[in-house]
Parts: structure tokens; sequence; C-alpha cells
């Protein structure tokens, strides 16, 4: 099997995803080193994971790597981006490509031609979020008119709601409302709270107008590591849904079928696989096959890796997978959820360089 070998810029939180996935999957992908600011970070990363590091660009492009992953500040992040498409080097940039549509628009403008960017935009690719998908193009819910998000917060949703709604650069009318209420203080990333507290729960609410499909964003900012606010998914098609773990659909007019999402996974009840997903199953088939069995990837991991394979492929000459027009799309959509909520008026997109070129 081929491995995947690619360098990063970056050495903080998310970069460590990235890490967790090449010492998991040694056999799959390769890091061939990683550029930081500073040499003592970089003997730190090298001690904690054994990986190679440097303070400069060419000593990591020496180490001849298929792509690089840009893991960085928003705002640094675009002249990177455009630095390394100048020097013809394939990049997988982090999410979002840049912090607003001024810088945006400068980026998708200034890149030369040719260059082969795509950008890491993992929730699609998240086992339950992926057989979501799937179920949706399999067609047994028609045409979908509806999806309401309630899975990650910005860009990130609003990639998962387009993608499920199947649409790509159409205008849309933003409406939004932001509410606060009091929470039990969870976990973050620093780890499990030592006592109890209460905090600001801020919760986003938009809803977006494509002419005939509707997509809505609904997300506290405590949802990605809370024990009590779950995830919602609601996919509405005219022949039938995708209510979370449960899917409903049309065999005829007549004749409704009403099937569950069970995931599946090794390693419980006394199984002795080892640990690591499986897939999800729907009815009697497969919704969703994880493609790194039997790493012990978290689903987060499972949908980075996933990026990370299909950047292989793309740089091979395979197809994009999420371009960095998607993207700066994603993120002028957000941009714009943001100004709905805080002028409170209703916001007309409008075409951006990106969908009319």
């Amino acid at each position: 099997m081929k491995q995947t070998r690619f360098a990063m810029i970056g050495g903080g939180w998310r970069s460590e995803f990235y890490f967790r996935i090449a010492r998991e999957l040694p056999e799959r992908f390769g890091i061939t080193s990683v550029l930081v600011r500073e040499a003592a970070k970089g003997e730190r990363l090298t001690t904690q994971w054994g990986i190679s590091t440097t303070t400069d660009l060419d000593s990591l492009l020496a180490t001849k790597p298929s792509f690089v992953v840009t893991s960085t500040p928003w705002a640094v992040n675009p002249s990177l981006v455009l630095q390394l498409a100048q020097r013809q080097i394939p990049v997988l940039s982090e999410t979002p490509p840049a912090p607003d549509l001024d810088s945006l628009t400068s980026l998708y403008r200034n890149l030369p031609a040719g260059a082969r960017i795509q950008v890491a935009e993992q929730y699609a690719y998240q086992p339950i979020n992926a057989a979501a998908i799937s179920l949706v193009q399999s067609g047994k819910l028609g045409t979908v008119t509806q999806a309401q998000v309630s899975v990650a917060h910005g860009y990130h949703g609003v990639s998962l709601m387009r993608k499920l709604l199947g649409v790509q650069f159409e205008g849309a009318e933003i409406r939004g409302t932001r509410f606060s209420s009091p929470i039990v203080t969870g976990s973050d990333r620093g780890g499990a709270p030592k006592v109890e507290s209460l905090s600001e729960s801020t919760q986003v609410i938009a809803t977006f107008d494509f002419s005939g499909k509707l997509g809505v964003i609904d997300f506290t900012d405590d949802q990605y590591f809370s024990w009590i606010r779950s995830r919602r998914l609601l996919v509405r098609g005219e022949r039938g849904e995708v209510n979370n773990g449960e899917v409903r659909y049309l065999i005829d007019f007549k004749t409704p079928i009403t099937e569950s999402l069970l995931r599946a996974d090794a390693g419980q009840d006394g199984n002795l696989e080892g640990y690591y997903h499986k897939g999800i199953l729907c009815g009697s088939s497969w919704a969703y096959l994880n493609p790194f069995t039997p790493g012990r990837l978290t689903d987060d991991e499972i949908a980075v890796a996933t990026c990370l394979q299909k950047m292989d492929e793309y740089v091979d000459g395979g197809p994009d997978f999420y371009t960095l027009a998607e993207a700066s799309q994603d993120h002028y959509l957000a941009l714009e959820m943001q100004a709905a909520i805080a002028k409170q008026t209703v916001i007309s997109t409008s075409p951006q360089c990106w969908s009319i070129s």
C-alpha cells in the first residue's frame, strides 16, 4: 500500500490530529517534516511525537513531500498558501483558507495559474455525516429540499448544509439570531472541569433560503465538548427524511419504510478484533464503511485522514474534493450569517469572484 507522505506548517492543537493519524497508521501516512516558528517548540514536538521539525521552509520542502498541509492561524494562512503555490507545491489548507471576504478574494485572485489547492473541510467525511450524504445521493429521499444542521459551527456547518442540499454557488437570503442561556460548565480543550460552575452558552440559529431549498444552522459554542448538548441532523426530501439515526422513505406512494442508522464498532461486548470503528449500517446494507480499519481513530480523525487520502489522489491526477472556491463560498456564507445576526436584518448574498470565474 502506498504511503501518503506530506509535510506540515504549524504545530498547534489542530496539527495534533494529523500527528495522531500518522502515528496510528504509519503504513498509510507519513509526515516528512513540520515547520514551526521556534526551534524550542520543534524540539518538544520531536520528543513527544517522534517527528522531524524545522524552522526553514526550504528545509521543509527538501524532504520531498507530495503536498504541504498549512495548519496555521487564519491571518497567516493566505500568504503561506500563495507562497507555496508560487513554488508549484500542492497545498492542503486547513479551514478557513482566509479570515474575511477581502482576504478570501485576494487569495483567490492572486493564485498563479495551475495552482493545486484543496481545503481540509472534514465534516462531510465524519462517519455519521457521510452516511447521511450517501443516503441523499442514493435517491431514497428524492429531491432534498431541507437540511437542518446542528453539528458544527460557522463555515463547517455551512459546508455540510450545502452538501446535503446539493447547493453550489446559488444566492441565499439569510436570517439569524443569537441566544444565550446558562449551562453547567463542561469539558474544553484543556480537559474536564475540576469543580461545578455555571457559564453562558451561546446559541446561533440561522436560516438560508436558496429559492426552494432551506438550510438551517443551529449550534451552541460548547457543543463540541459538551456531555449534555447533543448533535442533531434532519434532512428532508420529497420521498423521505433522515432524522438523526432514523431513516424514513417510500418505496412507492403507499409503502413506507423505516430503518435505523446503526454504528458498528469492533472491540465491544467481548469482541476481540481490536478497538476501531467499522462503519454505519442502514437496514441490511452499509451506508458508510471506514476505509482506515483497524486504526484506532476518532470520527474526526477518520474524516481528516479521508482528506489526506483524497489530497494524495488529487495530487496524482485525481478529482477535486473540496476546492478553494467551495471553501471560500462556505466561509463567505458564514460571514454573512454573522452579519445578519449582528444587524438583525435579512441579508441577500451576491456572486463572488470564485463563483463567476
